[in-house]
């Protein structure tokens, strides 16, 4: 039981940093092409796209709850990574602005939405 656990941290973990990546590694590819205060905009569709993909192909818990846990746990990444490695390392202090604050939300409301919707469909199949 208790390596099951660890092996769900870890896959959550390792999706949880596959996808903050994807983000980092559009905003510098869009950077030179895009105007820095709006950058998060034009990020925000692929990363909805992956993280739904991720959410949908990749991740499978055995409860709503876990779903719940989830969302928390890629929401405090997202905000500790970003914190990390845009605000600290590249000084960006004006970085937070309303699309930073979508992006966080979905990365906490995705994954619960997404575990309400498979625990719907279980329960009619």
């Amino acid at each position: 039981m208790e390596k099951d656990k660890k092996k769900i941290f870890l896959n959550t973990v390792f999706w949880g940093s596959v996808l903050w990546a994807f983000g980092y590694i559009l905003g510098i590819i869009f950077f030179p092409f895009f105007p820095k205060e709006s950058l998060g905009w034009y990020i925000l569709p692929f990363g909805l796209a992956a993280t739904l993909l991720v959410l949908f192909k990749k991740i499978e818990r055995d409860s709503f709850t876990c779903y719940v846990g989830l969302g928390i746990i890629w929401a405090i990444m997202a905000i500790f990574l970003d914190y990390i490695f845009l605000v600290r390392l590249f000084g960006a202090n004006d970085y937070y602005k309303m699309d930073v604050y979508v992006y966080y939300f979905l990365m906490f409301a995705l994954p619960i939405i997404a575990g309400f919707y498979k625990a719907k469909n279980k329960k009619k199949s």
